[in-house]
């Protein structure tokens, strides 16, 4: 790291730990009427308040002190999108323990392998997932007792774990007169694990302090207040879900849970985002396109004036941004970030010394992940380490660090190779700074296509074919090539209308303006569907794999 000069004593109070728990009771205090809204798993609504909610996280807190939770504990957390997840959160790192995110979408080996990696010693479950759970029992010998989230109205059930307790009934049990600790803002608040597509998932710990000053940065890069009205989309098990409900206590906001949900229906969420009057929400292009085409069909067609929707994980096409653009005015706003980032590194805003930009420029400027949030240092850099020019043009490695930026993994020999001596977490994307500071990742550097010694980006390849108005879902991948190296593949999923009936030259010629004939795919293939991650991303090392030998080429992985 960075020498750090010693500078005059300061007489501030910098021994007041930073705490998430602070957010809520802050909500309790002075927002103790804002509606929390939490949808459950029959679709029916749970309204609640900060005021009420605090109550039962004081009670929670207690009751975790009960059983035996102690600070420096790993507590699992299996869960949909609910008030009782944010419960959790704010309880079980209040009383200085760590939340550990599960992800219920991962393969059972994964999750058994975070729950010994960690040591989790307790975990707290939806009935509804306790099928993913009860297979570990006899892998997992840390984890002490289940804690039961009982959304399936059937009681605390048999299990195969020593010992269970019910969510509800611990906080019926006791009373709320707990005062919480002030924990050493430097200990760990939340566990994410990578979502491990190459080798063992990565655990990356974020201390309250981290949190604190992230939720802080969230708030101000969005612009969200008090008069907002929060939908969390992203699974509050990835990534503390982008940390976007933590301003919801912290602002006084209003907060709705969609609970369980899928890709395939999304009209629970366009519910919520018309009936709740969301203001701003937050997910990834595979939700966005879904709940778009979804909205396309009704009639009336909402307004959604004013909507900021955050979208991460992928750069979202121009057709997505344009598509909300045209109901109401609604904005698609580009973030990027990863596990590793806590998550938010970059937002794309408009900045004012372009604001004469022509409308067709600022189109392609919003497709870029957009400027660093204040307080965070990045920067792209060659194959020798030095940083490259601003110049839009040089593409180089993003390198990162910041005061929520992880420095190294728990326990994890890749540590090394993932993290530079001065405290940049190398990200393996692929990127540029323009000179208005702009960032724009072209690819994954395992993603880019390598065709006769130059490089090709996957996902300007992609955003091209999914601005076709046939297209729902576009995914091109390298595929080895017995004179190329490797050559472009797309695979494609149709809208129902138009399968059978677009071709392969009709996808081509749509996007041939926009690139070299090189750099166009060798085929577009029409699939039912196309391999996705855990997160929803796109699992091209998968689609690699299966397609390994489509061009005669040798295998490449």
């Amino acid at each position: 790291m960075k020498e750090i000069v010693q500078g005059f004593p300061a007489t501030s109070n910098d021994d007041y730990p930073l705490n998430m728990i602070a957010f809520m009771k802050h909500a309790a205090q002075n927002y103790p009427e804002t509606e929390v809204v939490s949808r459950n798993l029959d679709g029916s609504l749970r309204g609640s308040t900060y005021g009420e909610i605090w109550s039962r996280v004081k009670r929670l807190a207690k009751a975790l002190e009960g059983i035996g939770v102690r600070a420096g504990d790993r507590v699992g957390a299996l869960d949909w999108n609910t008030h009782r997840f944010m419960e959790l959160y704010f309880a079980v790192s209040g009383i200085g323990a760590v939340l550990l995110e599960l992800n219920p979408r991962i393969s059972a080996a994964e999750r058994a392998y975070v729950l010994n990696h960690s040591e989790a010693r307790f975990v707290a479950v939806s009935a509804s997932l306790l099928p993913v759970m009860e297979p570990l029992a006899a892998e997992c010998p840390t984890v002490q007792a289940l804690i039961v989230l009982d959304d399936l109205g059937k009681g605390l059930p048999r299990t195969a774990f020593s010992r269970a307790h019910d969510y509800e009934g611990l906080i019926k049990e006791t009373d709320d007169d707990f005062q919480f600790p002030w924990v050493d803002e430097r200990s760990a608040c939340t566990a994410c694990y990578t979502s491990g597509t190459t080798g063992k998932p990565k655990g990356v710990y974020n201390s309250h302090r981290a949190m604190y000053l992230h939720t802080l940065a969230i708030a101000q890069a969005l612009n969200i207040t008090q008069d907002d009205v929060i939908l969390q989309i992203v699974p509050m098990f990835h990534a503390q879900g982008w940390g976007m409900f933590f301003c919801g206590p912290m602002l006084g906001a209003k907060l709705v849970f969609p609970g369980r949900y899928t890709m395939e229906d999304p009209s629970p969420l366009v519910d919520l985002l018309v009936d709740q009057k969301v203001t701003v929400t937050c997910g990834a292009p595979a939700i966005f396109l879904p709940m778009l085409h979804h909205i396309k069909k009704m009639d009336p067609k909402p307004d959604l004036t004013g909507l900021r929707m955050i979208s991460g994980a992928t750069e979202p096409p121009l057709a997505l941004m344009k598509g909300y653009h045209e109901l109401g005015g609604a904005r698609v706003i580009h973030a990027y970030g990863a596990t590793e980032t806590a998550p938010l590194v970059t937002v794309n805003h408009l900045k004012p010394s372009l604001k004469d930009l022509a409308e067709a420029e600022r189109w392609e400027l919003r497709k870029k992940q957009g400027f660093p949030v204040p307080g965070l240092d990045v920067k792209v850099v060659g194959p020798d380490g030095a940083e490259l020019p601003r110049d839009g043009a040089k593409v180089g490695e993003v390198h990162i660090r910041g005061p929520w930026i992880t420095r190294s993994y728990y326990k994890d020999s890749r540590s090394a190779e993932s993290f530079t001596e001065d405290g940049y977490w190398r990200s393996g994307d692929a990127g540029t700074i323009d000179p208005n500071g702009y960032l724009k990742i072209t690819d994954r550097f395992k993603d880019l296509i390598k065709s006769g010694g130059e490089w090709i980006s996957s996902i300007d390849l992609e955003n091209a074919i999914m601005a076709h108005p046939d297209v729902l879902e576009a995914a091109v991948i390298g595929i080895p090539h017995p004179k190329w190296e490797e050559r472009p593949l797309a695979l494609v999923v149709l809208h129902e209308s138009a399968r059978g009936t677009l071709t392969q030259e009709a996808i081509l010629d749509f996007i041939r303006p926009h690139f070299a004939k090189w750099q166009l795919p060798d085929e577009v293939l029409f699939v039912d569907a196309i391999p996705k991650t855990s997160v929803g991303k796109f699992a091209k090392r998968v689609a690699r794999e299966q397609y390994a030998g489509y061009y005669g080429g040798a295998r490449g992985e």
